[in-house]
């Protein structure tokens, strides 16, 4: 008999059943729902304009601080491994440096404040939006990085080559749409299940000591619960951010210095692989509600590797961009499917906390894949064509790490657990007692009667809805059935 981890790739029937059309349910959503969705999908968008404004400079840079690229790169390495442990006057203050050491220090701070985007983006956007739809919406919101480096690069494209001011007005174009991003979500009502847990807190009458209390009370149990899902699931973030920045950080450097590219073909290219992320993230996301989140991963995974040749052997500018389109579909396809896939597998209370700590781990995990390139192409060189001055061969390097991550990744993923379509929403969060035991929230606890509290109500799924008031009718009905008659 098959392990269990093979036989339930594919999401049972009984699993998807009384799913509605998927545009009935896009139809269904209210205001509430798009504008929590479209806030995420934003953040998380500047997040990433933010981040490869050094990528796409690291020529500039070079120059700018008489570095080579390993040196430029450890500003990279910092920014991810310093995510764990606001952006705007971060992002603002890397127009200013005038040193290498102001540089790596900004970039450092950045790392710290920029760390809570992806977790907190991905459970507000999902939570509040109906199952039948979150495998779409996982995709589209985790593209949001893709989206914000295709921004960074046309505005490194076309802004930067124009102005007095050179790279740094792409760190200067990125911190306003950092604040308008903050803007956005500023204007947005919280959602229904925070403000049931807010509710909760106010009728109990506890105080943010005694949150506190109860908050490390219950993590204590989670992890006594489920440390071995808290392992594997930094293993798997480690492996896909090893896959992300891997083939992403030091991309158009390789174009540049491995293929003599102009800094401009290499900036076109970045942005048709992120046409490539794009487009892989939303397909993949859309097939994991019916072919399951583990199996779109894994048939992604295999994409990748079969494109690695056409990303890393030719020489011309349309093979290379080719291959970059369909690198990324497979490496963001894969992604695609990551925001959902964690929110659904980890412990329900801690649904923002887990995803959020388990991908920055693995960010810290994978911080130097950069310096790991670097470091390669300065010992493994080619010479361009036609001439003899050795350079750094990065297209070598990064098609053996790709290829190395990939199947890592694809082992991690068929060996771990799944649970498509899980209710995580119904479920009480880390700051109530028994969110560590995954305990269901109890209908009969108190609530606020309060404009907030009904229009976010609305914000609901309509299915989580509609169960509600079948067990409020089902209760007022056995009421009125036992009730003495006068």
């Amino acid at each position: 008999m098959a392990p269990r981890f093979l036989t339930n790739l594919i999401p049972r029937k009984e699993q998807r059943r009384g799913d509605r059309p998927l545009l009935e349910v896009l139809r269904s959503l209210n205001w509430v729902q798009w504008g929590h969705f479209w806030s995420g999908w934003l953040a998380w968008t500047c997040d990433a304009v933010d981040f490869f404004s050094v990528s796409l400079s690291v020529t500039n840079l070079s120059k700018q601080f008489n570095r080579d690229t390993h040196d430029i790169t450890t500003a990279i390495t910092l920014t991810l491994l310093l995510r764990s442990a606001g952006a705007l006057a971060l992002e603002l203050g890397s127009g200013f440096v005038q040193t290498y050491s102001q540089f790596l220090g900004v970039r450092a701070i950045f790392g710290i404040a920029m760390g809570g985007i992806w977790g907190m983006a991905a459970s507000t956007s999902l939570e509040n939006l109906p199952v039948e739809v979150r495998g779409l919406a996982s995709g589209v919101l985790q593209q949001g990085y893709a989206v914000g480096y295709l921004i960074a690069a046309i505005i490194n494209l076309f802004l930067v080559p124009e102005v007095s001011a050179s790279w740094r007005a792409l760190f200067w174009t990125a911190a306003g749409l950092s604040a308008f991003s903050a803007c956005v979500r500023a204007t947005l009502p919280e959602s229904a299940i925070f403000l049931r847990a807010k509710a909760h807190e106010r009728a109990s009458g506890h105080t943010t000591t005694h949150k506190t209390k109860i908050f490390l009370r219950e993590t204590k149990e989670m992890l006594k619960k489920h440390w071995l899902l808290c392992i594997y699931a930094v293993l798997l973030m480690t492996g896909f951010n090893f896959l992300s920045h891997g083939s992403q950080d030091l991309y158009p450097t390789y174009l540049t210095k491995s293929k003599g590219f102009s800094d401009h073909d290499a900036t076109v290219a970045t942005i048709i692989g992120n046409c490539g992320a794009i487009a892989g993230g939303g397909i993949a996301g859309w097939v994991s509600q019916y072919i399951g989140r583990r199996l779109t991963i894994i048939i992604f995974v295999l994409l990748i590797g079969a494109f690695i040749p056409l990303w890393i052997l030719p020489s011309t500018f349309g093979a290379l961009s080719a291959g970059a389109f369909c690198i990324q579909f497979g490496v963001q396809g894969a992604w695609g499917v990551i925001p959902i896939q964690l929110a659904e597998m980890s412990p329900p209370a801690f649904r923002a906390t887990f995803p959020g700590v388990a991908y920055q781990l693995g960010n810290m995990v994978s911080s130097a894949s950069a310096q790991i390139e670097a470091t390669g192409g300065e010992n493994l060189q080619t010479t361009l064509p036609g001439q003899t001055t050795p350079v750094p061969d990065y297209a070598t390097v990064q098609g053996i790490l790709i290829g190395v991550v990939s199947a890592f990744v694809l082992f991690i993923t068929i060996i771990g657990p799944e649970k498509h379509g899980a209710h995580f929403e119904k479920h009480k969060t880390a700051f109530e007692e028994g969110g560590g035991r995954d305990d269901v929230v109890d209908d009969d606890e108190p609530q606020p009667d309060t404009a907030a509290v009904r229009d976010a109500e609305s914000s609901r799924p309509t299915s989580i809805r509609e169960e509600d008031e079948k067990k409020s009718s089902s209760s007022e009905k056995k009421r009125l059935r036992f009730s003495p008659v006068s």
